[in-house]
């Protein structure tokens, strides 16, 4: 990647794939020709993506995020950034980032109606709410599916809740990061132990893979009645979005001679902007 200098602006040549329609008074970014033309100066390139304009929000002083090169992963982080500086009270910068999002929402239209849709809802515009969910469903159905999974099976409890991670992330090469947090609870009245896992991971494309292997984390945990493991994991996905599954293999150690059984794991999202609702009360 080489970065240059263009009438105080800045202009990277990025080898990579389509992926975002942008624009703005002085330059317009194309789809599909892969061609960027500089209104001003009558430029012409082709063969690659070439991203150029002011100087974007994504840079701050002489640092250049690889985010930048992907607008989904782009907004992610730029949300949270937004959550961090208002937790830390610096509501002068989660002012600024809010309205870097509100950009990036005019060529997102899921972007769009998901802010109206939470925003329609607090103030009980509930028949706004609806056509929003609506539009949504048509054009992105998978933004309606929970990044939190929850299923019991003979008495124990698998809660599953995954997060995008996108400083392991690097779009430019298509790998997207997905960290989960796994909670087990033995709601039963024996005592198990969990022998294997098996884990289905399926991409935005439909392919799916079976991941195989003993215990968790390098453990085969013995879980109590009334008590919980935890534990957490990670994997990198060829996708933006998906969605993991699966089942552990558990026995009972109280008797001898107990047969092994199979503990579901619930489909959960795997969406690189989380949950519709920031706030839903299913967390680990």
């Amino acid at each position: 990647m080489q970065l240059l200098s263009i009438n105080g602006g800045c202009c990277m040549e990025l080898r990579l794939p389509a992926i975002f329609t942008e624009s703005k008074d002085a330059f317009t970014w194309r789809i599909g020709e892969v061609n960027w033309r500089n209104r001003r100066q009558g430029r012409k390139c082709g063969g690659m993506i070439v991203a150029c304009g002011a100087k974007p929000p994504e840079m701050n002083g002489d640092k250049v995020r690889r985010s930048i090169f992907c607008p989904s992963h782009n907004y992610a982080i730029l949300k949270h950034q937004m959550e961090a500086a208002a937790k830390s009270e610096d509501y002068k910068e989660a002012a600024r980032i809010r309205d870097m999002l509100k950009y990036y929402e005019k060529d997102m239209p899921v972007l769009r109606l998901r802010r109206l849709l939470k925003e329609a809802v607090a103030d009980e515009r509930f028949e706004d709410a609806a056509s929003y969910r609506d539009e949504l469903i048509e054009i992105a159905p998978h933004s309606f599916q929970k990044c939190f999974s929850d299923a019991t099976t003979l008495g124990i409890r698998v809660q599953v809740r995954s997060e995008y991670k996108e400083d392991r992330s690097i779009p430019s090469k298509g790998l997207y990061y997905y960290a989960y947090k796994v909670r087990i609870t033995n709601n039963s009245t024996r005592p198990v132990q969990l022998l294997r896992r098996h884990w289905i991971l399926t991409d935005a494309h439909g392919k799916s893979e079976d991941v195989w292997g003993l215990g968790v984390v390098g453990e085969q945990p013995t879980i109590r009645p009334g008590r919980s493991f935890e534990y957490s994991a990670g994997f990198p996905l060829k996708t933006q979005n998906g969605k993991m599954e699966g089942d552990y293999e558990m026995i009972c150690i109280d008797r001898a001679f107990t047969r092994e059984f199979k503990v579901a794991i619930a489909p959960c999202s795997l969406y690189m902007l989380g949950d519709y609702d920031d706030n839903d009360v299913n967390t680990i």
